[in-house]
């Protein structure tokens, strides 16, 4: 079959060699190869204060077209709406992005967060991300972004209910919960214990406005962020460690069809709770992705991860449990005929272990199959996105992002690793154009730098 490609659409789809075809087009030989679109990562961290054109440099190379930008501020939504974003041909799409991610700085009260889901609407968000908020202020959200037609999507928090969050309009969990919010909805003693974590609130914004609080907090925070289980509360795991115990299968999987049934959708990020709940894993110290990382933030991980190994004997096992289980639930939401999408929390090349491809692995651990793990990554962010008819296919009319494969991906997902070839808004970039990006990203330790590979 040809594919042609014309201003960054598929213009036509027909049988090699046909008539009609632009014989003045560049041409590229895929014989042997497999086309399938091109991948989104659906939890992303990519754009931020620091350059990030290493990262999304990486993310091309492993067949990411789009990504759903999953943190953002009144500044970067200037940004987009005055195209200033760094955003190269070097780069994958950005999909949507929000405003701030709601945390006890910017919606510490059930009227503070209505002002907010008004800000951001007002700036051009597209969704509203909930970080850390009270449970109070968790439900005025969804009530204000529902009145301002904005959808909620992010982090369950300590003592809401899964079951209420979906029947309230939560759009999307991301990585399962975090934390014990959907193990506490699964347990036989599920009341006790949400009543337990939500009297026991996460950090809490001062009375008064100092300026810059929110700026320091966040920067002493940036080794909390990298891992989080390496500094909770043995408290907060043996809660989880007792919701783990207490775990009813019945109600798990009648939650799993009440998302269905909701429509809530969940981006599992299996890499990101795998690179916090073990992190003790060795494998990491020898993880592709630490030759790309600047040397600040390899020492910065490695800090963290002493910290998580230093961890008592009980919480490293419950965090081992956790994981084991994080498998288990996201096969169950899949044949649940929940909907799901790929993504991986990555961003800022904080850490190691947290790439699209390692992504598609634990799908596939988890008993996923590769053609579901590829509409996860593809038709499922078309739908997600309401963009059914521009991307997510490789058709006449679509957005002309593809990836060529040298094997198979219905066979085995490892083969949606094989990339031989990327399209990105029209413009080819063969094996070795993605290999001098990785290239130029590891020379300079995060930073693609001014490299002009072939398009």
């Amino acid at each position: 079959m040809d594919i042609e490609t014309e201003s960054g659409k598929i213009v036509r789809i027909a049988q090699s060699g046909s008539q009609g075809a632009d014989q003045t087009a560049k041409r590229v030989d895929g014989h042997g190869k497999f086309v399938v679109p091109g991948y989104n990562n659906m939890h992303a961290h990519a754009l931020g204060p620091d350059d990030p054109s290493g990262d999304l440099a990486l993310m091309l190379a492993e067949g990411v077209t789009g990504f759903r930008q999953m943190s953002g501020s009144d500044a970067m939504l200037q940004e987009r709406r005055e195209h200033r974003l760094p955003l190269t041909q070097y780069a994958p799409g950005l999909l949507v992005m929000p405003g701030a991610v709601l945390t006890p700085f910017n919606a510490g009260s059930p009227d503070e967060a209505r002002r907010e889901v008004t800000k951001q609407k007002a700036e051009g968000a597209d969704f509203i991300k909930v970080a850390l908020v009270s449970p109070e202020v968790f439900w005025a959200t969804l009530k204000a972004a529902s009145e301002a037609g904005l959808p909620v999507v992010g982090h369950l928090q300590p003592g809401v209910d899964p079951f209420r969050a979906s029947r309230d309009g939560f759009h999307a969990i991301e990585h399962l919960g975090p934390g014990d919010p959907i193990w506490i909805a699964c347990s036989s003693n599920r009341d006790a214990l949400f009543a337990e974590s939500a009297a026991h609130p996460a950090m809490k914004a001062p009375p008064f406005k100092i300026p810059f609080l929110e700026t320091i907090v966040m920067r002493r925070l940036k080794k909390v962020l990298i891992n989080p289980a390496a500094f909770a509360e043995p408290a907060e795991v043996a809660r989880l460690q007792r919701a783990l115990d207490s775990y009813d299968a019945d109600r798990c999987k009648a939650m799993a069809e009440e998302f269905a049934r909701q429509q809530v959708w969940s981006v599992p990020t299996l890499v990101r709770l795998r690179t916090q709940q073990l992190a003790d894993d060795p494998a990491y110290f020898s993880d592709p992705t630490l030759h790309y990382m600047p040397q600040a933030n390899i020492d910065r991980w490695k800090d963290v991860t002493k910290s998580f190994n230093a961890l008592p004997a009980p919480m490293l096992a419950t965090y081992h449990a956790t994981y084991a289980r994080n498998l288990t639930l996201t096969k169950l939401l899949s044949d649940s005929g929940v909907l799901m999408l790929a993504g991986t929390d990555s961003g800022e090349l904080a850490g190691p272990g947290m790439t699209l491809q390692q992504e598609f692995v634990e799908l596939a651990r988890a008993g996923l199959t590769p053609l579901k793990i590829l509409q996860m990554t593809t038709v499922l962010p078309a739908r997600f996105l309401n963009r059914e008819r521009s991307m997510g296919l490789v058709a006449a009319g679509y957005d002309a992002n593809l990836v060529l494969l040298d094997a198979n991906p219905l066979e085995s997902a490892a083969n949606l690793g094989k990339v031989a070839g990327v399209v990105r808004a029209g413009f080819y970039y063969s094996a070795r154009d993605l290999q001098a990006l990785r290239d130029r990203v590891a020379k300079t330790h995060g930073i693609l730098g001014q490299a002009e590979p072939g398009r």
